[in-house]
C-alpha cells in the first residue's frame, strides 16, 4: 500500500516559537522515523505528509493515498485532533484510528466522562468551571484535582494539582484558565492504584492488549502522573503489568469505554481506582504515543512481548479489515474529478 503518514512535528513548533509544554504532545523526529521503518519493513511504500496545512497543500495538488496513517494532533481548537481525519472524509481517502466525532468527544474529559457515565460505567463525580466565578458552586469533597479539560501528555498537572482547601482551588484555577485559556475539569480525588489499558480492535472486536500499573518512584511528584512524571518517566515511574482482580476490572471498564466512546483500531483507555479499590475512567486516549521507548502503548506492549513492528502491523490490520467493505473512495474521487459526477456515477451504477 501507498501509506501517507501526517502528524505534527515538535521541532518544527519549537522553531517557530512554541514552547516546551505547548508542544508536550507532538512527535518527536524518532517517532518518525521509526513508524515509517517499520511500515516499510511491513512491505508498504510511505510518503510524509507532516501536519493539516501541508495535508491541505498535498491534497489541493491532487495527491492521494491507499491509506492515512494519522498521529497528528493539530494546535487549536476544541476538535483539533478531528481536523485531520475530517478533511480525509471530506477527500474519501481512509485513515488510521478514530473518527472526527470520537476525538471531538475523547478530546474534551467532561464530555467522554459524561457518555462513560451514562453508559453506566464508573468515573470519578466531577465538575466543569468556566470561571473563577463558578468555583462557590463547586460541591465536591476534599481533596479534589483539577486539570484543562482538553489537553493530554499530562499538560497543565503537577503536583499543586490535588487540592486540599479553597484558596487553592482558586489560586490553580486562575493559573490554568490563564495559561490554557479553556474551561478547568474538577474531579474527587482518586487515591488508588493508577492503570492504562492498552486496547486493539473497534466496537465488538475491541480487546485490551494488557494493564499496565504507573508507579511513582520517589524523585517523582507524589501521586499524580503529572506532565513532569511523563515528561522524565524512565528517570521518576515504574511500569509493571498486572493481572491480579482490580486490574482485570481495569480491563473490563476500558473496553466497554472504548465501544462507548466509539474509538477505533488502538489506543488507551487509563484509570485510577478509588478508596474502595474500584477502578474509575479517567479519559481515553485514541491518538496513543508510539515512540518505541517512551510512550505508554508501545511500553505496555513490550512488556507483554509484543514487538514495535507487531504493534504498528497490528494497527494497520485492524484499519484495512475496517475498511474493506467500502469502495475504494480514492479512486472515485479522481473518477469524479476526470470523468465528471454523472459520467462517474453512471460507472457505479
Amino acid at each position: 500500500m501507498k501509506i501517507g503518514l501526517t502528524y505534527d512535528l515538535r521541532d518544527v513548533y519549537l522553531a517557530e516559537g512554541y514552547s516546551e509544554e505547548e508542544t508536550a504532545e507532538f512527535d518527536r523526529a524518532d517517532t518518525i522515523e521509526a513508524l515509517e521503518r517499520e511500515l516499510r519493513a511491513l512491505g508498504h511504500q510511505t510518503e510524509r505528509i507532516g501536519r493539516l496545512k501541508n495535508l491541505v497543500e498535498r491534497l489541493a495538488s491532487g495527491d492521494c493515498w491507499d491509506l492515512v496513517f494519522n498521529i497528528a494532533e493539530g494546535l487549536w481548537g476544541s476538535g483539533r485532533e478531528a481536523q485531520v481525519p475530517a478533511l480525509l472524509d471530506a477527500y474519501g481517502i481512509p485513515y488510521t484510528f478514530s473518527d472526527p466525532l470520537s476525538l471531538c468527544v475523547t478530546l474534551d474529559k467532561s464530555v467522554a466522562k459524561r457518555l462513560v457515565r451514562d453508559a453506566g460505567l464508573p468515573t470519578a463525580p466531577f465538575v466543569v468551571v468556566n470561571d473563577l466565578k463558578d468555583l462557590p458552586q463547586v460541591r465536591l469533597p476534599w481533596p479534589i484535582f483539577a486539570k484543562p479539560v482538553r489537553e493530554g501528555t499530562g499538560k497543565g498537572i503537577s503536583g499543586a494539582s490535588k487540592l486540599g482547601c479553597s484558596d487553592e482551588l482558586v489560586k490553580v484555577c486562575a493559573k490554568l484558565f490563564a495559561t490554557f485559556r479553556q474551561p478547568v475539569l474538577l474531579e474527587t480525588f482518586l487515591p488508588g492504584r493508577e492503570f492504562t489499558v492498552g486496547l486493539l480492535g473497534s466496537g465488538r472486536t475491541t480487546r485490551a492488549l494488557g494493564v499496565m500499573e504507573v508507579v511513582l518512584r520517589e524523585n517523582a511528584d507524589a501521586e499524580v502522573y503529572s506532565y513532569a512524571n511523563k515528561e522524565w518517566c524512565e528517570e521518576r515511574v515504574l511500569y509493571r503489568l498486572v493481572d491480579d482482580d482490580e486490574a482485570r476490572e481495569a480491563a473490563r471498564v476500558a473496553v466497554e469505554s472504548w465501544k462507548v466512546l466509539g474509538c477505533q483500531d488502538a489506543g488507551r483507555i487509563d484509570l485510577r481506582s478509588d478508596d474502595a479499590g474500584r477502578p474509575q475512567f479517567l479519559e481515553a486516549n485514541p491518538l496513543a504515543g508510539l515512540h518505541p521507548h517512551h510512550s505508554d502503548l508501545p511500553i505496555l506492549c513490550a512488556l507483554q512481548g509484543i514487538s514495535y513492528r507487531e504493534l504498528i502491523g497490528a494497527i494497520l490490520d485492524e484499519a484495512r479489515q475496517r475498511v474493506a467493505g467500502n469502495v475504494a473512495l480514492c479512486e472515485s474521487r479522481k473518477s469524479h474529478e476526470s470523468l465528471g459526477k454523472g459520467a462517474a456515477r453512471e460507472r457505479w451504477a
